[in-house]
């Protein structure tokens, strides 16, 4: 397993049309959640996708780390069916919590999920929200938290 970090620009082109496939067969089809998943924030110059290569090169997961200006904004996370349970979310979080370091961050969790991000000193900022049908909670991390 190979993590590359990379704007958009330097994503190569099937890499980042593995990602986006991975997205919409996940977000869009598995979850049964039609929504705009390509909202133009992938390719600001700002934005970082960190994405799992197998040996061979396929993507296995992904997620991106967006500027918010305030805070950094971890989404998207998504690892393929066939790598589940491997913990390979969390290979992607060490290396997106690398790149926000001390700054704020701020995460949308699904609310299954809120206990996996909290180890990552990330805490509940808000009230549960629907979002195309699946209930997700605001998370934040502080400044300075170097959690885990």
């Amino acid at each position: 397993m190979r993590v590359l970090v990379a704007g958009a620009a330097d994503l190569p082109v099937r890499t980042a049309y593995e990602v986006w496939r991975l997205r919409q067969d996940v977000f869009v089809v598995e979850q049964d959640c039609p929504y705009p998943d390509l909202d133009g924030r992938d390719l600001e110059d700002g934005t970082r996708h960190v994405v799992l290569l197998d040996d061979d090169g396929a993507v296995t997961g992904t997620l991106r780390v967006l500027d918010d200006g305030d805070a950094a904004r971890i989404g998207r996370v998504v690892v393929a069916p066939s790598g589940r349970g491997r913990g390979l979310a969390a290979l992607m979080m060490d290396e997106a919590m690398a790149l926000c370091g001390d700054r704020e961050v701020r995460l949308d969790a699904q609310a299954g999920l809120a206990g996996f991000y909290e180890a990552y000193g990330f805490e509940v900022a808000g009230p549960a929200f629907d979002e195309d049908g699946i209930l997700h909670v605001p998370m934040r991390r502080p400044r300075g938290d170097g959690s885990p």
